[in-house]
C-alpha cells in the first residue's frame, strides 16, 4: 500500500512498510546455502554453541546456529554424550531478514538453561534444508572465564 500526497504541485509518495505475504515466504530472497555453510565453518572454532555460568545456572547458547535458521531443517544436540537425542527449535524464517530472529524472540529461542556445571560437554549437528547433515562437533565449557560465554572444541 502507498499513500500519495500532493501539496502545491509537489508529490510525496510514502510506503507504509506493509509486507506482501508472497515476499514474506519467498525463499529466493534468502542467500544461497553455501553462504550459510561458510558461516557454520567459520564458527566451528569459536563454537557452534557457547556456555555461560550466570545467576546460579549454566546457560548453553545456540545463537550462532540460530542465525542459520533459514537454511536449516534441524539442530540436533546432546548433553554429556554424542547421542544427538535432543532438538533445538528453529525460529520462523523471514526472507527479508534471513539472519535475524523475529522481534518477539525470547531467551528460549537462543539458549537452554541447566543446573550449574550440569553439562561437561555438548555435541551438536545441523541438518540443512535438503537433508544433508553436518559433521558432529563437540564442545566443553571454557575454564576461568568468569561469566563470559565461551566454548572449547573437543573435536
Amino acid at each position: 500500500m502507498k499513500i500519495e500526497l500532493t501539496i502545491t504541485g509537489l508529490s510525496l509518495v510514502c510506503g507504509l512498510g506493509l509486507v506482501s505475504p508472497s515476499l514474506a515466504t519467498d525463499k529466493s530472497r534468502i542467500p544461497p546455502v553455501e553462504t550459510y555453510q561458510a558461516m557454520l565453518s567459520a564458527n566451528k572454532q569459536p563454537g557452534w554453541v557457547q556456555f555461560r555460568n550466570y545467576d546460579g545456572s549454566q546457560l548453553v547458547y545456540f545463537t550462532a546456529l540460530q542465525t542459520l535458521h533459514c537454511r536449516l531443517s534441524e539442530i540436533r544436540y546432546s548433553i554429556n554424550s554424542k547421542d544427538l537425542d535432543q532438538r533445538f527449535n528453529l525460529v520462523k524464517c523471514n526472507p527479508q531478514q534471513p539472519f535475524s530472529l523475529p522481534p518477539d524472540s525470547g531467551p528460549e529461542e537462543i539458549l537452554i538453561s541447566l543446573g550449574l556445571g550440569e553439562a561437561s560437554m555438548v555435541a551438536v549437528q545441523v541438518v540443512w534444508e535438503d537433508g544433508i547433515e553436518s559433521e558432529i562437533s563437540v564442545y566443553e565449557p571454557c575454564q576461568d572465564v568468569g561469566d563470559q560465554s565461551c566454548a572449547w572444541p573437543l573435536e
